[in-house]
């Protein structure tokens, strides 16, 4: 019988190699990491049938002698969970595929129509008999069985399968982005965004940025071993840069505590306040790189028809104060028992978008100094135009025209009655669109008292990426 001939892919990582004592069979574990290499069964029985089918003459077993995975069908063999491990034999199992049968399951042929000593005369027939004995120097052609389809393969991508099912399930229950990426309501309530592909749009402007950032949740390295002796280092981050981020939207749109947050991310208090500090100061310097005052052209071209009247507006100024959890001992900063107030200025477009953000200062400030102190005017031109949703007099300080819609409607009242409803109401919904990040109206925690800055400055910058121009029907929660 012609054998044809085959190279394996030599493995450089094996000191020693376990052979195929199957004649006409070159196996050897040096070649070939797909294959598996078997003892003889120490039942008398079984053993004998190994010997019988194997066709080799004077075989001298040892606890060396091996007969490769090639030999058995895909029935016979264990397949272990892990690919790489070792595979096992099933109880009783006896090799019947070899070179000679065409690697077909030919056990009953053989047991019924061929007896050892004339399989072994045919086998002298039709070649030299040193092709019965093992030989080192060559390996055969592969057969169709060897390009069959791996059953490691297969049960492989079983596995990544039910791994991926698994991460799925446990999406599905962590509280983390990936669980309410399907509801634009629940990422609306969490985040102020409109929708998750909102979201996920600026999200992609600021993670090439956060990617040098040093986060909190730190990477854990853990060593794993493989039975081949190599080893993997596997990376454990109790939260994904997405879901930091996340948690810190949460914190600033519907006010949670951090006791709160950290019961829901199933982290620790601590690490919640820590999240949150980060976050607060990358967001400061990434969105405040970015110059938001907007050129008198630009405003008028974005006029909403309620400024018909006013097409010389180019921002509406509001005055907000926040509360924290700072007790201090300077009676002056207070406005409330335990609480240290503070106060900051922000100015908007007629449109929406957030143009000047100040830095905060002690509510016992009047706003008439807070607007001087803000930096504000330096950037005002006599052909401009502010406009206060409050009381707030200011016209000896400034170079342009100053509008006062409360007072016009009080005024006049009884001709442009409609007109200047019309006005305020818009004007109170460009300041809702600050104010629905709850965080500013609930009191902040001490722990993060220290970059309230930076958190009232980021959230009034989010208001130029969460929902664009005034979305109407926007619902109050």
């Amino acid at each position: 019988m012609t054998s044809k001939r085959y190279k394996y892919q030599r493995r450089i990582d094996s000191s020693s190699a376990e052979h195929c004592c199957v004649p006409l069979c070159g196996a050897s574990s040096r070649f070939n990491s797909s294959l598996s290499f078997h003892t003889f069964p120490v039942v008398t029985e079984i053993r004998e049938k190994w010997i019988r089918n194997i066709r080799r003459e004077k075989l001298n077993l040892t606890c060396h002698t091996r007969v490769c995975s090639r030999h058995f069908t895909s029935d016979d063999l264990i397949q272990p969970f892990n690919p790489k491990a070792r595979r096992l034999l099933r109880k009783g199992a006896v090799p019947t595929l070899f070179e000679w049968n065409g690697y077909s399951d030919a056990e009953a042929k053989m047991t019924a129509e061929f007896e050892y000593s004339v399989t072994i005369k045919e086998i002298y027939s039709q070649g030299d008999i040193h092709h019965l004995e093992h030989d080192y120097c060559w390996v055969p052609e592969p057969t169709l069985a060897d390009n069959a389809l791996d059953p490691a393969k297969d049960l492989h991508e079983e596995v990544e399968r039910l791994r991926r099912q698994v991460e799925e399930m446990s999406v599905s229950q962590r509280f983390c982005l990936g669980r309410f990426a399907a509801s634009d309501d629940d990422i609306r309530f969490y985040t102020r965004f409109t929708t998750c592909s909102h979201l996920m749009a600026f999200w992609k402007l600021i993670e090439p940025a956060s990617n040098n950032m040093i986060r909190v949740s730190r990477v854990r390295a853990s060593t794993v071993k493989r039975e081949d002796g190599t080893t993997d280092v596997a990376l454990d981050r109790s939260l994904q840069p997405i879901d930091e981020f996340f948690l810190f939207m949460v914190h600033l749109s519907v006010g949670l505590t951090l006791r709160d947050l950290g019961h829901r991310f199933n982290i620790h208090e601590s690490t919640v306040s820590r999240i949150i500090t980060t976050w607060a100061h990358f967001l400061y310097t990434v969105l405040g790189s970015l110059r938001i005052w907007m050129s008198a052209e630009a405003v008028k071209a974005h006029l909403p028809n309620q400024f018909q009247d006013y097409p010389d507006t180019q921002v509406l100024i509001h005055c907000t104060e926040l509360h924290c959890q700072t007790p201090l001992l300077k009676s002056e900063d207070f406005s409330y028992k335990s609480h240290r107030s503070f106060k900051g200025l922000i100015g908007m477009a007629p449109h929406g978008a957030v143009t000047f953000v100040s830095s905060l200062y002690a509510a016992s400030l009047s706003d008439e100094e807070l607007f001087k102190q803000s930096g504000i005017v330096s950037l005002l031109k006599p052909e401009m135009a502010i406009m206060f949703d409050n009381t707030l007099f200011v016209d000896d300080c400034v170079p342009c025209k100053v509008y006062r819609p409360a007072h016009l409607l009080e005024e006049q009242i009884s001709a442009d009655e409609g007109k200047e409803t019309q006005l305020r109401v818009h004007i109170e919904g460009l300041i809702h669109r600050i104010k629905q990040h709850k965080l500013l109206d609930t009191v902040i925690p001490l722990s993060v008292t220290g970059t309230v800055n930076q958190i009232y400055t980021v959230a009034c910058l989010l208001v130029n990426y969460q929902n664009g121009p005034l979305v109407e029907g926007w619902a109050e929660d």
